[in-house]
């Protein structure tokens, strides 16, 4: 599916704070708070529109630690064995399969060094893991929570 322009920035506002009320959007786009609410009724009966989320500084749940992990898989590992091996991990964030020398990378929040460790230890001895890389985060220097193009 394809966005049309006023769906892009209904997105992009509700990307920015999904409490915002349909008035306060259409206020800013132009057009009715009925006119926004059959929009995203549309655009999540259709599947751009997933659902919505909180997002949360990990550092307040005691994640002061993030990192990131190279995985280097062994032959013939298939992404849905590399999602099935990670889901386990509830300190994995996110895990993409990549471009390049990496199979996938996966970011990590952990409580502190020694527990980036442990977890680095534990998915290294995944059974699909031939060897892995890893580099810690020093300081976030930015982070977009918006979806779709940039406006």
């Amino acid at each position: 599916m394809r966005l049309n322009e006023l769906d892009e920035r209904i997105v992009h506002a509700l990307a920015e704070d999904a409490r915002r009320s349909y008035a306060d959007i259409g206020a800013e786009i132009g057009l009715s708070a009925p006119a926004v609410k059959r929009r995203v009724d549309r655009l999540r009966a259709e599947g751009a529109i997933t659902g919505f989320t909180v997002r949360v500084d990990p550092a307040a749940l005691g994640w002061e630690t993030e990192g990131f992990i190279e995985l280097y898989c062994r032959r013939n590992t298939s992404p849905e064995a590399i999602h099935r091996g990670l889901s386990r991990y509830p300190e994995v964030a996110s895990a993409s399969t990549v471009t390049g020398e990496a199979d996938a990378i996966v970011q990590i929040f952990a409580s502190d060094m020694r527990h980036f460790e442990r977890v680095l230890e534990r998915i290294a001895g995944e059974p699909f893991v031939e060897r892995t890389k890893s580099v810690l985060v020093l300081s976030p220097l930015l982070r977009r929570f918006s979806s779709g193009a940039p406006s």
